[in-house]
């Protein structure tokens, strides 16, 4: 088992406190957006001696991920976990399919396109999926509303405005949300801009304050206007409203496919994706927009319902979080008394993090013990490994612990 040491990504975004608190450490003083865990190699968590995790497995796949796991994804861990604390909105944002990716990648390579780039749509060949698990409450956007609830929200918009391009520009996203392609019309015509776009938005303030406090159009509406305020005059502004906003309360989980178009808008969580970094943005950011590739990205299938992860409790003891992918599946692992302990699932290799109290994690070859805040891989070959409070007799809630853990999602039915 080897202790980590991960990279904390400060994006402007970023909570400048909430990841220092879950983690039990005294804040940077600075944005702390995401804390990277596993193998990327653009932040590789570090061994001891400082060595990638990345570099660390690919001296031996098969013994850190174990033969099952290199034949379905080679020779790479095949997720990533990340800590993400937002403070303010991300960019609007889809993620391709695994062939878009390879494709994608190739053709950027072939045409020398640097991969630290800004203009650069793809950093890998890799695809996407991702699950967002909440630690607090927590709001996003995500995929598309059903056509005739968008089209319900720019009429009320249009109804709202006083300002005459203001009405005739959400009239104009109204009716394209009742003819042909609507969602795909809707959205390539709001990422356009011009100058309704700017009338709109400029006004969003003062049509929600025109509402009634029951009104079924008003939350959207202020979602919306709140993201005017941090982005003026952005599409994704008005893209808002073509999307399903989404509360979770702490404990819920979602997961987004290819194709999804989402923005993270508030909130702490652990986060699970494929190892990959390959976004296509839409809005709500000052980064790269490649408007063509994006339209080619994203799945204009309406989605009635978010769709919500399943969990369940396991006969190792813990809740478990299984999306539809087969690159991770989530563990929530919470042992309450000191007397208490659990198997690890184990299905390749495994990154954990504790977040609560400390943890001692056994195995045939040794034992780790892992304070609040620190963090692990344990090696597909290292099998089983047990899960016990680290009891110091210290304080009175000594045992009471929290980690999560993510292994591979194959062997899950």
């Amino acid at each position: 088992m080897l202790r980590l040491d991960n990279e904390l990504r400060p994006y402007a975004w970023g909570s400048t406190t909430a990841i220092a608190e879950l983690l039990g450490r005294v804040p940077s003083g600075g944005p702390e957006a995401e804390l990277w865990i596993g193998a990327h190699p653009d932040s590789p968590s570090r061994v001891s001696g400082g060595r990638g995790l990345n570099e660390v497995i690919a001296e031996d796949p098969d013994q850190f991920l174990g033969a099952g796991s290199v034949a379905a994804f080679g020779p790479r861990l095949p997720y990533l976990m990340k800590v993400l604390a937002a403070a303010e909105p991300l960019s609007l944002q889809v993620h391709p399919s695994l062939e878009q990716a390879r494709e994608g990648f190739a053709r950027e390579n072939t045409a020398g396109v640097p991969r630290d780039a800004a203009s650069r749509n793809y950093k890998d060949d890799n695809h996407k999926p991702e699950m967002i698990l909440a630690l607090t409450p927590f709001r996003a956007l995500c995929g598309f509303r059903p056509v005739e609830q968008s089209a319900a929200l720019f009429e009320a918009l249009a109804s709202g405005s006083t300002h005459d391009d203001a009405r005739h520009y959400a009239a104009g996203i109204a009716a394209a949300l009742h003819g042909a392609e609507p969602l795909r019309t809707a959205f390539a015509a709001l990422l356009a801009g011009g100058e309704g776009l700017a009338a709109v938005t400029s006004g969003l303030r003062a049509v929600v304050d025109g509402l009634t406090a029951d009104d079924p159009h008003r939350t959207a509406l202020e979602a919306a206007a709140g993201l005017q305020d941090k982005y003026p005059g952005d599409p994704g502004v008005l893209v808002s409203l073509l999307l399903n906003l989404v509360e979770l309360t702490p404990g819920d989980a979602i997961h987004l496919p290819a194709g999804n178009v989402h923005a993270y808008l508030e909130g702490l969580g652990i986060e699970v994706m494929a190892n990959s970094d390959n976004v296509l943005r839409g809005g709500l950011t000052p980064k790269h927009i490649d408007v063509p590739e994006l339209l080619a990205t994203v799945d204009f299938t309406p989605l009635p319902e978010v769709p919500r992860t399943p969990r369940q409790e396991t006969l190792l003891g813990q809740e478990i979080f299984t999306p539809p992918f087969r690159e991770f599946a989530l563990q929530r692992i919470e042992l309450r008394d000191a007397a208490e302990h659990l198997a690890i699932r184990q299905d390749g290799g495994t990154v954990l993090l504790v977040v609560r109290g400390a943890l001692r994690l056994d195995s045939p070859q040794g034992e780790l013990i892992l304070q609040r805040g620190e963090s692990a891989f344990i090696p597909a070959s290292e099998d089983p490994v047990t899960a016990h409070p680290a009891v110091t007799g210290a304080t009175d809630d000594d045992g009471d612990v929290l980690a999560f853990a993510v292994s591979t999602g194959l062997g899950i039915s």
